[in-house]
């Protein structure tokens, strides 16, 4: 059984609002048949998803959650960064952070799946390697992040409307503001085993998606592009949507535009220990939709590539 919901469209299907969907048929949320499907994809906004998910989850559906709801393990932190209440904490330890390629094996034994957000995505994939290694010199990351349009969902505010974002180019949520931040400091303390703190400078680009993060770290140790290449594709050996560039190569978006892929290329700073690492995703499917299907495939036993390539 296939369906996807809709309050606005039901009784229709996916491929008339979408025309390379395929034909789903839509049903409301209330009358969704949860008791005949194995998985469901949760895409709804952040404290939205909350309902959804418990019930979900009563009804024994492997769960793969969209919104912010899971990915923190800590009520009081996603308090504090989303200002609402956690209606579903008893889940909270049920849920694992599905980045593929940091928690495949705890994946393949989940049942519930909080999908990182996209900026995180790149990011955390781009660190993982050296906060691993305990390579990080200082605690303190800088991430110049650049996101499409779509990042910021189909809701229209006067920052997204066509007239603000065309031929424009601006900042939002610099310092320590964005959501994604908490998220961001608690996987990569898991990985560097201590604090991590980030300074994060996210903007909005003038086309429809990808994000582009271009991160600045000190380094424990002073190594040629050649060793961090391999140092990286080492590390990323049993992950085929994850691609680190040679030396003298640089992640664009062109890599990465309408597919599952993460491409990272490193550039050292001559003479020093600070090291440049950009990081490229299609917001839309390794951050979101892809990573999604990634996840799935995993819980339920199959090759994680099934669908994406």
């Amino acid at each position: 059984m296939h369906f996807a919901t809709s309050e606005t469209y039901a009784g229709g299907v996916l491929s008339d609002l979408y025309p390379d969907a395929p034909a789903l048929p839509l049903v409301s949320v209330e009358n969704a048949p949860l008791e005949g499907i194995d998985v469901a994809f949760c895409c709804l906004p952040h404290t939205a998803s909350m309902p959804w998910v418990q019930r979900l989850r009563r009804a024994g559906v492997l769960t793969i959650d969209l919104s912010a709801d899971f990915r923190l393990d800590s009520a009081a932190v996603y308090e504090r960064w989303y200002k609402v209440e956690h209606t579903a904490t008893e889940l909270l330890p049920e849920a694992v952070y599905g980045l593929v390629e940091l928690n495949r094996a705890a994946i393949r034994e989940a049942k519930l799946v909080a999908n990182p957000g996209c900026y995180p995505t790149g990011v955390l994939l781009a660190l993982a390697p050296i906060l691993r290694e305990g390579l990080l010199a200082e605690p303190q990351v800088i991430v110049d992040a650049k996101s499409g349009a779509s990042g910021a969902g189909r809701s229209l505010s006067l920052t997204t409307h066509f007239v603000e974002v065309n031929e424009n180019f601006s900042p939002y949520k610099i310092g320590y503001a964005h959501r994604h931040i908490s998220e961001m400091e608690q996987e990569a303390e898991k990985l560097a085993g201590g604090p991590v703190h980030f300074t994060f400078a996210p903007h909005l680009l003038p086309m429809s998606r990808g994000i582009l993060s271009t991160i600045y770290v000190r380094t424990a140790e002073i190594l040629s592009a050649e060793e961090w290449v391999a140092l990286y594709r080492e590390a990323y050996a049993e992950g085929p949507f994850v691609r680190v560039l040679a030396a003298g190569q640089l992640a664009t978006l062109r890599h990465v535009i309408r597919t599952n892929l993460c491409v990272i290329s490193l550039t050292p700073v001559e003479d020093t220990n600070t090291l440049v690492i950009v990081s490229a995703v299609d917001n839309l499917i390794k951050g979101a939709s892809g990573q999604a299907v990634q996840n799935m495939n995993l819980m339920l036993g199959l090759d994680e590539r099934l669908g994406l390539q």
